[in-house]
């Protein structure tokens, strides 16, 4: 029996050149996990092929990455030279989407209004989720799109984040937690020390509507009412302010406790006290038409797009103006003057010359509502 040849053995990666299979190593790699899944699931909460492809279509898709070939574990940011404002915040509104906005752009909304507040340009941001198993990932794409138009409009980069997943019943749907930056201009200054008895109080919109828009989307109350949040970035009307009346002493945005708590933070620090002119607080029709009903003052409720401030009288009327050239600023409003007595003290006077003071919010009238 003669001998055969063996026959030659098939070509497989084994026997591939050294290019052949270090290109194919690199291509694998480079291969990015697809999302498949309707619903989020703890899979995609585990750091491994699930959260990468929820990432990537979801968060990435939306925001973008600041160095998209090498995400890493922080964004790597050019700082100009000066001061710097830094703030964090966490969201949990309930419902999450509710007329005139949603958890993302109210996430994105607040974080860059903590910023303007103080003075300084919003610039990035970062935003972490605790996500609900069961959540579907076209709600999650939403939300991460509101944001991203959000941002937009503000002129900041969301440029970091996390994901992190629990079991259905120990988060509502998602949390957002926001940390922002921003630049402060140089020799720019705000405070409460440096507010005096004299000084105008101004409002650059109506108050009340957000917390009123939220409460009447729960769909928990027989209330019928045209209420739409106030969700808007205010840095715009800040800067046209600053421009108009350089001698701006303080501001605030009114969010949770309303512009009754915040002008009560602002006496107890300045050791001063202000007067409110009840009729000169706009507040739109609807939501003081809900408050009525609700026994609620509007004054207690939370804003998301509007802010006070407190400006020397000689310069109100040009911060007015500037205020009202601007959307979101048309109903811009001189309410009140701060005075040196009584002190720590903030007074409402109503058309009848009549007096009631506010206190500091007790209590929340309005769980959830940002």
């Amino acid at each position: 029996m003669t001998d055969q040849a063996a026959p030659p053995r098939s070509k497989n990666r084994l026997n591939d050149s050294e290019d052949d299979v270090l290109a194919r190593i690199e291509a694998f790699r480079r291969r990015r996990p697809r999302l498949i899944d309707e619903f989020v699931t703890l899979a995609h909460g585990a750091g491994g092929k699930a959260s990468a492809a929820l990432v990537d279509a979801v968060f990435f898709e939306a925001f973008g990455s600041p160095t998209p070939s090498d995400p890493g574990d922080a964004a790597v940011l050019e700082v100009p030279a000066g001061r710097l404002a830094f703030t964090t915040d966490s969201y949990v509104v309930n419902p999450i989407r509710f007329p005139g906005g949603s958890i993302g752009d109210l996430a994105v909304n607040g974080t860059v209004n903590d910023l303007a507040v103080t003075g300084a340009v919003p610039r990035w941001i970062t935003a972490a989720f605790v996500i609900e198993e069961g959540l579907s990932i076209d709600v999650l794409r939403e939300v991460a799109a509101d944001m991203r138009r959000a941002a937009d409009a503000a002129g900041v980069a969301i440029v970091a984040g996390d994901t992190k997943v629990v079991p259905r019943g120990a988060a509502d749907k998602v949390f957002i937690t926001t940390a922002g930056v921003g630049v402060i201009p140089e020799g720019r200054e705000l405070g409460a020390r440096l507010v005096e008895p004299g000084d105008a109080i101004l409002v650059s919109g109506p108050i009340g509507s957000h917390g009123m828009a939220v409460m009447l989307a729960r769909g928990t109350l027989a209330i019928d009412a045209p209420v739409v949040s106030d969700s808007r970035a205010v840095s715009a009307l800040v800067e046209a302010m600053m421009d108009a009346a350089p001698g701006t002493r303080w501001m605030r945005d009114a969010t949770r406790g309303g512009l009754g708590t915040v002008l009560n933070e602002l006496v107890q620090a300045a050791g001063l006290g202000v007067i409110v002119d009840d009729d000169a607080v706009p507040v739109e029709p609807a939501a003081r038409g809900a408050c009525d009903m609700l026994g609620i003052d509007p004054l207690y409720v939370a804003n998301e797009g509007m802010f006070a401030a407190i400006v020397p009288v000689a310069q109100a009327d040009a911060a007015l103006a500037a205020l009202r050239s601007l959307p979101g600023g048309a109903q811009a409003a001189r309410i009140g003057e701060v005075v040196a007595s009584p002190s720590d003290i903030v007074a409402v006077r109503n058309a009848f010359g009549g007096t009631r003071i506010v206190d500091m919010l007790v209590g929340d009238p309005l769980p959830r509502i940002c």
